[in-house]
Order: C-alpha cells, then sequence, then structure tokens
C-alpha cells in the first residue's frame, strides 16, 4: 500500500464510499447526494494544493482504497486539519493507519508543520476507539477560528500530535526495555498551544516521589550517565529535545529513544545507564523514589555485574 496522487479513474470508487451508509452514518457531511460528477471535480480540485492536500490510499495493485487529507493547511500558524475517510473493502486491512501515519509524516517532515489536529463524532464509536487505541491526545481549548467550521454540529471530539510526538506509538508497542516499562504519561494538548503531560505519584508511576532533578544545557553527543543505582526506583522522559537511553540489565542491553514529553521509562530495579545527547540543549528529566544518597550509585560496571549476579537489591 501507498499513497499517490488521486486520479480521475478513482472516482468510481470514492463514490462507493460515499453512497455506503455503513461508512458515512456517521460523519457530519451528507455524502448521499453525491454524483460521480462531484467526484470527478473534486479529483481535478485536489491538483491545487495550496491549502489542502487530498490523496489516494491505494492497494499494491493500484485500486482505490481511500481518502487521506490534509485541510486548512496554514503554514504560517504550522498548522493543519487531518481527514480520512476509506472503502469498507479495506476496513480491517491496515489502510487506515497506514494512510494516517503517512499523511502525519508528510505534515511533519516534507512540510515543516508543528501540529495536526482533527474531530471525529463522539457517536462514531469506531473511529474514537481507532484514535484511542493508537494513543492519540484528546485536544481541549480549540480556537474559534476553527470550532467556526462545525458550527451546528453536535458532540464533537478532538484530537491532536504535535511534531516529535510518537504518533505511529512505536515505544508502547515495544512496552518495556531491558525490563523497565515504558508509559504512556498523561497528557492534554491545546491546539497551537502545545501541551500539558503529568503524572501522579503512586498512581501512574509505582512509587513516591521525593526528589526530582533535570540535565540540561548539554551539547550535542555528549555521553552522560555511566551509572545504576542499588534501590532507587526513577521515572526518565525527555520533556525538550531527543535523548537516546542505553540500558543494560546485566545480561541484555537496549536503546530506546525519547522525542515524545508523553513517553517515560520506569526503573524499579538495578539497570546501568548511559545516556546520548541527540540534539543540542535537550533536557533529561527524573523523578526519584529517595533522596539523594551517594551509597545507592554504582559508578563501575565491573561493580555492577558483580551486584546484579548476586541478587541485586531484589
Amino acid at each position: 500500500m501507498y499513497l499517490r496522487k488521486l486520479e480521475v479513474k478513482d472516482a468510481s470508487l470514492m463514490l462507493e464510499w460515499m453512497h455506503d451508509d455503513d461508512v458515512t452514518n456517521k460523519l457530519s457531511t451528507n455524502f448521499a447526494d453525491k454524483s460521480l460528477q462531484d467526484c470527478e471535480n473534486f479529483i481535478v480540485s485536489s491538483a491545487d494544493t495550496t491549502n489542502n492536500l487530498h490523496m489516494a490510499i491505494a492497494s499494491d495493485t493500484d485500486e482505490y482504497m481511500g481518502t487521506v487529507s490534509l485541510k486548512h493547511i496554514d503554514i504560517e500558524s504550522g498548522n493543519a486539519e487531518f481527514a480520512i475517510t476509506v472503502r469498507k473493502a479495506s476496513m480491517g486491512k491496515g489502510y487506515s493507519w497506514f494512510g494516517m501515519v503517512e499523511i502525519i509524516r508528510i505534515a511533519f517532515e516534507d512540510l515543516g508543520l508543528n501540529s495536526v489536529y482533527w474531530c471525529v463524532s463522539t457517536k462514531n464509536e469506531r473511529a474514537c476507539r481507532f484514535y484511542d487505541k493508537h494513543g492519540f491526545h484528546e485536544a481541549l481549548d480549540i480556537s474559534n477560528e476553527i470550532l467556526a467550521r462545525y458550527e451546528g454540529v453536535q458532540n464533537l471530539r478532538w484530537y491532536s500530535v504535535l511534531n516529535g510526538d510518537d504518533y505511529q506509538n512505536k515505544a508502547m508497542k515495544r512496552g518495556e526495555v531491558v525490563s523497565c516499562r515504558i508509559i504512556k504519561i498523561k497528557t492534554i494538548p491545546t491546539v497551537n498551544a502545545g501541551e500539558l503531560s503529568f503524572f501522579e505519584a503512586n498512581q501512574d508511576i509505582p512509587f513516591d516521589v521525593k526528589r526530582i532533578y533535570y540535565i540540561s544545557k548539554v551539547p550535542e553527543g555528549v555521553r552522560r550517565g555511566f551509572h545504576a543505582h542499588k534501590k532507587l526506583k526513577q521515572l526518565l522522559f525527555c520533556p525538550y529535545g531527543k535523548i537516546q537511553l542505553i540500558l543494560d540489565d546485566g545480561v541484555k542491553r537496549e536503546e530506546i529513544t525519547l522525542s515524545d514529553p508523553s513517553i517515560g521509562i520506569v526503573i524499579e530495579n538495578p539497570i546501568w545507564r548511559e545516556m546520548l545527547w541527540l540534539e543540542k540543549d535537550s533536557v533529561l528529566c527524573v523523578a526519584a523514589s529517595d533522596y539523594y544518597s551517594a551509597e545507592d550509585y554504582i559508578r563501575y560496571y565491573d561493580e555492577f555485574l558483580n551486584f546484579v549476579n548476586m541478587g541485586g537489591a531484589k
């Protein structure tokens, strides 16, 4: 499957989903009155990509499976509205997810946008489940300018993704890295005004927080860390920039890149860690279960291996 420009040959299959009540009955637009000529006119007009980008989601045999769009592209403000509709024949086969990931990638990498937003009716349970399943954040405080486009439409749920977010959900699909849990930090986005992320001790993370510290102003390419802790539990996250964590439990060594402020790593066991700054001035923030104690540090890797081989702090 791949994305391509819409072509006039797609019109008949586009009309198919427009006249399929199973596809359109929860959409705000009335597509039942659309004609083949309407579809052809839309496809021809899609050649103008000044403010909107409409693309076909195509199968490997070049069959049209649906349309994915960036609407109201605002280069100055750095945002656009996402939309997608697929044929019934494509549902459950990965076309929706592929189309969404690719159009968001285009928004951020090709167009240089900062955010993509969209809305869906709360009655459209299938769509809500889809977005919730993939970990998209529900957005609040939508601007009046955007809301005006949906005047009179009730029961809308808004979503948003920012440039730098793990919108492909790669981290959460991993689940863990060398026995350290990867968690989704609760996040509330506001279109054109960033995101607010938060976590609560003994609720979102399995320990009380007695200390919070952060590492900043680090040049690109610098490595830090090179230690483990005997008993300390921590939540590590990167609220700004991009940092690679190298984690080692004495048996396995794995890496994970933190660039999404809503992704955190919970370390509950003795783990050797190194941190590589992939971007200048990135920030690493740590919430710790106890006050600073020099005695809790393991500064030498051989000492760490001996500690975990002897049973560690278990």
